[in-house]
């Protein structure tokens, strides 16, 4: 039988599984990246990691996915968060020589957003963005089917878009693009500013007495409890959102928005209500969002590894991304 092997390179673990042709996962493996140790380690661990998940038959092609700004054409990965050293790193190169096989590499929320598309909440649409509203925002676009990738590989960084220049904040490492304004870390930095600056809420309480260790958990659960500067909060993050989409529909027009990510899964009941009003409000006319699906993503933990399974599967039917 012939198979493709999914990579997904993270900063905590490489995990790798073995798919059949039609993206079924039939093994599984995944170990430390260990990412201090530097490039040339963790790039043994991961050729180490493929044979372990290589198994009986043809293994016709490879894809990794890969955190950061991405070639995907060289397949080489420009600039690695949370991987020290990796600069230029050709993974092409290094997996594709060791292995004599295909080798494709691919930008993580890309990935995320064509398993969505081929696998997940996306499947049956031509025209879908996928959102990942975690600790920072990922997205990735799918046009007419295929994926949007740009010129250099590096399109579809919606999370970079400026939506507030005025809630730019340098001294407090706080801009007003829309991951600044929505991700967890950075929502949860502007709550406790407020905080500081004499707002009272129970998340205080529920963080241990100390500002410092409120985070998008103790402010969901305040809210919950019907604190009000809680609930502010997540109705602004949801009006941020909302904003961040109206963009999207304006530019991609697509059908189907998926979003997933541990913020999004956990709150999303907490920001909907703004959002939609923001999308309403905002759109330019009510044919950018009447039709809109506003879906959960559905792979959870496994979006990664199934994108970059999807990555090869299209290397090898010669399916171009745009």
């Amino acid at each position: 039988m012939d198979h493709v092997i999914g990579v997904d390179l993270g900063g905590t673990q490489i995990r790798a599984v073995r798919a059949d042709m039609d993206g079924r996962i039939e093994a599984r493996r995944a170990v430390l990246t260990l990412a201090a140790e530097g490039p040339h380690a963790v790039l043994d661990r991961m050729r180490e990691l493929v044979a372990s998940v290589w198994g009986e038959g043809s293994v016709r092609a490879i894809a990794v996915g890969v955190p950061g700004p991405t070639d995907p054409y060289r397949g080489v990965l420009l600039v690695g968060p949370n991987l020290p050293g990796w600069r230029e790193v050709d993974l092409k190169q290094q997996i594709g020589a060791h292995f004599a096989t295909p080798v494709f590499v691919g930008n993580d929320a890309n990935l995320a957003g064509l398993a969505e598309h081929r696998f997940g909440a996306g499947a049956g649409f031509r025209h879908m963005v996928y959102i990942t509203h975690s600790t920072g925002i990922g997205t990735g676009v799918i046009i007419d089917g295929r994926m949007l990738l740009g010129r250099m590989g590096l399109a579809a960084e919606i999370g970079h878009t400026t939506i507030n220049m005025s809630a730019d904040s340098p001294e407090n490492n706080l801009v007003g693009t829309l991951e600044g304004m929505t991700s967890g870390p950075n929502f949860a930095r502007r709550a406790q500013m407020a905080l500081r600056a004499g707002a009272i809420s129970r998340a205080v309480e529920l963080a241990g007495g100390h500002i410092e260790a409120v985070t998008p958990v103790e402010l969901a659960q305040a809210a919950r409890e019907g604190d009000a500067f809680a609930l502010e909060q997540y109705r602004l993050v949801g009006r941020y959102l909302g904003a961040g989409i109206v963009n999207i529909l304006h530019t991609f027009n697509p059908e189907c928005i998926v979003i997933g990510g541990g913020v999004w899964l956990h709150c999303r009941d907490l920001m909907l209500d703004s959002m939609w009003e923001t999308i309403r409000a905002r759109a330019q006319s009510p044919a950018y969002w009447q039709d809109l699906e506003i879906r959960t993503a559905a792979l959870g933990d496994d979006v990664g590894l199934l994108g970059a399974v999807a990555l090869a599967l299209d290397g090898l039917r010669g399916e171009r991304s745009i």
